[in-house]
């Protein structure tokens, strides 16, 4: 719009001498920045009266913006770079789209008033219902033949003719209700006539298409590709009155007002003035008699002094400053705001009076308009208050009146006027901390290159460019729009895509258009050095046509959409992502991937309940929710609602075969646990074979001996997994490749194109881990699945098949607690009991002893060879056979008796077959 010297520089002529340095810029908006409607043509800007002045260093290149009006071939100028048009305005203020149309097309206006517009502004701004009056004929009224506003006038529904309100005989207070018509007396004398003569016959309606006086509509045929007359359109000249181009000539506008050249431009609406937004009040039949002694609002005496130091004199004024000084010395309280005004009106009353050397500061103060007294300063807060009401902050937020419930002792202002002290001063610690140790340090893999590190040298765009261009991609870096993976550049791209880079093309396409979907530039000549310096930093001209194919996928694969549905934030690596993806509890607002806790969805994601909620309503495994591998939780801790805080990924808990809980984190980081269901992480088994080692060991970072500990992937720290989660340690996985000579017996996996031996990995913040491929817990591969599910389902998986639950269990207690029973037969010790329990190949084994087909497990009885000593006693005959586990655990307690009793002898009877 202009171009302007600096800020400082003086005004008028001396000012013409400044180089400048600064300039004015009028605003376009994308339709896609001011609504949620999506737009299918990325050159399509809105309008705006709004301008906003910048550093003329942040101007990047040149474009052209010009009415839909000015372009005679639409689809060529679409294919030219830089090139954008505009059909509608939209108010900022106001929230609301205009029409704008060429000045020159308004024609239902006088002649002076149309030729001062016409003369000024190239377009009008107009509502949209507002446009077939402003481009109809002139209309004139038929009785005066003086121009009839649409404002002021009406239409005779018969002869169509325009009359002012007031021209009409009786004249109309207000036009005809919306669906009623309204016709002259002539036509309604001519019609009452017709009806009396009974001539008249009412003939079919037939609809007659009103003519319109706008312009034609553009034919879609196939585009020019006239080139001088693409150069001509965007030279043509535009009028500008005020810097503008246009002005507001709506509804609301008084047409003799655009004569005036002071006239706001503006949009407006209409005024909220009437009985629609005023209430009418009729007046009261009895006039009001004040009292005689009830004072009269608005004298001296009924107003209250709050202050009168500006009327002192400097003695005066210094008298004051002296006696304000012996009221307190405390710093802290000479600094408050009600403290002062406390001061300035004693002091101003005490002046009135003149009894200013007897002024004395009460600790309250009670004003008229309330009804109890104000503190000064409010009482010091003690430390069982402040802790209360950070616990209180930390559970509900801003949220103050569930704050002061919390701290009972304290009213609601003090709750308020706390709160802004304690936030100040959490601000100011959090500045001073950044000033005195700076900026935290990047590592080199996800630093950003300079524009001209980026270009060999060569500076391209401006300086805001530096924080969108990424050095160093991934390993094998892919387009996320294009999918291309050769760049010389890399972008960072939006939300929404595969991948979170965007080669050059794609990556300028998005930061000019808002478009992703690259279609060819027209082609251009080559441009003079005049051009190449006022195109700087633009493409002068666009890839060629025959661009060789970088990629498969680039062709076959089309760009993808951005949606516009809400993104939740996952508590696990922070990132964001669809509702489908990452999860929200509707209960506790708990946010996860559905992939790192498990989730199977069986309906809409809305509905979709956390576990620990789940287990509020089933009761199906214990209410207590703390995790059986960590300390224990304090009791206030236990008090917040909901326990755990749903704002840490500590809440995604899974219960335990024995219906405790184990976080998801120390089930999957702890080796000895494993999952019944790894898609699902449910149940978890193993808890009590952690060995006792980790129950005894120290952690490091919260001092405590309870629960159990784990080791760091990378030195001989020890903590609980949830501890190095608070803390902000490592949690990954880690692929490891194998050799060939270990593949048959090492499980291998392949996950983003790694084949190796996947490892979970738990490293503290001490060691560096930019050098290494160390994938999220939430980071997923091709097929969706996150690194998490990948790892449970080849590492975690429980053994099933071999044995139901219960046995397992048992199986586990049994190697706890080394259950031996010896016995000894002629000095000889013995394990008779301990037979090794064999799941059987045959289809249907049956036991020897009591012929039972039906039996939780079935035991092979050694052969006497087999074991190098005599036959089994009580046994004898039944070698090689196998014997079901009701048999096994009778034959058993007979042994024992016997080796209570050396003088019993072993008597085994076959029980009777029990079916399972």
């Amino acid at each position: 719009m202009q171009f302007l010297p600096p800020e400082d520089a003086p005004k008028g002529l001396e000012g013409m001498n400044y180089l400048y340095t600064r300039v004015r810029l009028a605003w376009y908006y994308r339709p896609s920045d001011v609504s949620d409607r999506p737009v299918a043509d990325p050159r399509l800007l809105l309008a705006a009266i709004y301008s906003e002045v910048c550093d003329i260093n942040q101007l990047r290149a040149k474009c052209h913006v010009v009415h839909r009006d000015k372009i005679s071939d639409l689809s060529g100028w679409k294919k030219r770079p830089d090139r954008f048009y505009f059909n509608r305005l939209f108010d900022p203020y106001i929230k609301k789209e205009f029409e704008v149309i060429p000045s020159h097309d308004v024609r239902n206006l006088p002649d002076h008033i149309r030729d001062v517009l016409i003369s000024r502004y190239e377009y009008v701004v107009a509502e949209k219902e507002v446009i077939p009056d402003l481009t109809d004929t002139i209309r004139l009224c038929d009785t005066c033949q003086v121009w009839c506003p649409s404002a002021d006038s009406v239409r005779c529904d018969r002869c169509k003719k325009y009359f002012h309100m007031k021209c009409v005989q009786p004249p109309l207070i207000a036009k005809p209700s919306r669906g009623y018509g309204w016709t002259c007396a002539p036509c309604s004398r001519k019609h009452e006539e017709q009806v009396d003569s009974h001539e008249l016959r009412h003939a079919t309606p037939v609809q007659v298409k009103i003519k319109s006086n706008a312009p034609a509509a553009r034919g879609r045929g196939r585009p020019r590709k006239d080139k001088s007359l693409a150069e001509k359109e965007e030279n043509l000249p535009v009028k500008h009155f005020n810097m503008w181009p246009f002005r507001y000539f709506g509804q609301h506008t008084v047409a003799e007002d655009t004569l005036d050249p002071e006239d706001l431009i503006f949009p407006r609406t209409a005024s909220r003035v009437g009985p629609k937004y005023q209430a009418n009040v009729p007046l009261d039949p009895q006039p009001f008699n004040p009292p005689p002694d009830m004072e009269e609002r608005g004298l001296d005496n009924t107003v209250e002094v709050l202050g009168i130091f500006s009327n002192l004199t400097e003695s005066e004024l210094a008298e004051a400053e002296e006696i304000k000084d012996r009221l307190t010395k405390d710093p802290k309280i000479r600094s408050s705001v009600d403290w002062l005004t406390e001061v300035v009106k004693k002091l101003s009353e005490a002046i009135m009076e003149g009894t200013m050397s007897s002024v004395k500061l009460t600790p309250m103060h009670q004003e008229k308009w309330k009804k109890y007294e104000t503190p000064v300063t409010d009482k010091e807060w003690n430390r069982e208050e402040v802790v209360a009401f950070e616990d209180a902050i930390q559970q509900h937020g801003a949220e103050l009146r569930a704050v002061r419930d919390e701290v009972v002792s304290r009213s609601m202002p003090e709750v308020v006027r706390f709160y802004g002290h304690w936030k100040a001063e959490k601000l100011g610690e959090e500045t001073r901390r950044r000033k005195a140790a700076g900026p935290p340090a990047k590592p080199v893999r996800l630093q950003y290159k300079t524009p001209a590190e980026a270009n060999d040298g060569q500076r391209v765009g401006h300086a805001d460019d530096e924080s969108s261009i990424i050095a160093q991609p991934s390993k094998t870096p892919s387009c996320g729009a294009c999918r291309t993976r050769e760049s010389k550049m890399w972008w960072k791209a939006p939300k929404g895509l595969p991948t979170n880079i965007l080669c050059d093309n794609c990556g300028t396409n998005w930061r000019k258009y808002a478009d992703l979907n690259v279609r060819p530039l027209r082609e251009e000549s080559v441009p003079t050095t005049k051009t190449r310096e006022k195109r700087e930093g633009t493409p002068l001209a666009g890839p060629s046509t025959k661009r060789p194919r970088t990629s498969i996928s680039a062709q076959s694969t089309p760009p993808p959409v951005i949606t516009i549905a809400p993104q939740n934030r996952c508590l696990g690596c922070q990132r964001t992502g669809p509702p489908g993806k990452v999860l929200k509890c509707k209960q506790c607002q708990f946010r996860v991937h559905a992939g790192s806790c498990g989730a199977v969805l069986d309906s809409t994601t809305d509905a979709w309940v956390c576990e620990l909620c789940e287990n509020e309503e089933t009761l199906e495994a214990s209410i207590n929710p703390d995790c059986l591998l960590c300390p224990r939780s304090a009791p206030e801790d236990r008090r917040k609602k909901p326990w755990p805080p749903a704002d840490n990924f500590l809440r995604a808990c899974k219960p335990t075969e024995s219906q405790g809980w184990v976080h998801v984190l120390c089930a999957v980081f702890t080796p000895e646990l494993s999952f019944t269901d790894p898609s699902r992480l449910r149940l978890v088994e193993g808890v009590n074979t952690v060995v006792r080692h980790k129950w005894t060991t120290r952690c490091c970072l919260c001092g405590e001996t309870e629960g159990a500990a784990i080791r760091c992937s990378d030195c001989i720290k020890e903590f609980h997994p949830s501890c190095a989660w608070k803390q902000g340690h490592k949690f990954g996985f880690e692929i490891q490749p194998v050799k060939s000579s270990r593949r048959d017996t090492t499980i291998t996996v392949n996950f983003k194109g790694e084949t190796g031996c996947m490892n979970a990995i738990v490293s503290c913040k001490d060691h560096d881990h930019s050098k290494r491929d160390i994938y999220d817990i939430c980071e997923t591969n091709e097929g969706g699945e996150t690194a998490l599910q990948v790892y449970c389902r080849s590492y975690k998986q429980a053994p099933v098949g071999q044995a139901h639950a219960l046995l397992r269990k048992a199986r586990r207690l049994d190697t706890i607690l080394s259950l031996r029973n010896d016995v000894q037969f002629g000095g000889s010790t013995t394990y008779y009991h301990h037979l090794p329990m064999i799941i059987p190949t045959e289809p249907e084994p049956v036991c020897r002893r009591c012929h039972s087909q039906f039996s939780p497990a079935f035991y092979r009885i050694p052969s006497a060879a087999a074991k190098g000593e005599n036959a089994l006693p009580g046994l004898e005959g039944f070698e090689g056979d196998w014997m079901c586990h009701q048999c096994k655990f009778t034959w058993s307690e007979s042994l024992n008796t016997a080796a209570a009793s050396p003088a019993a002898a072993p008597v085994v009877s076959a029980p009777s077959p029990m079916v399972m």
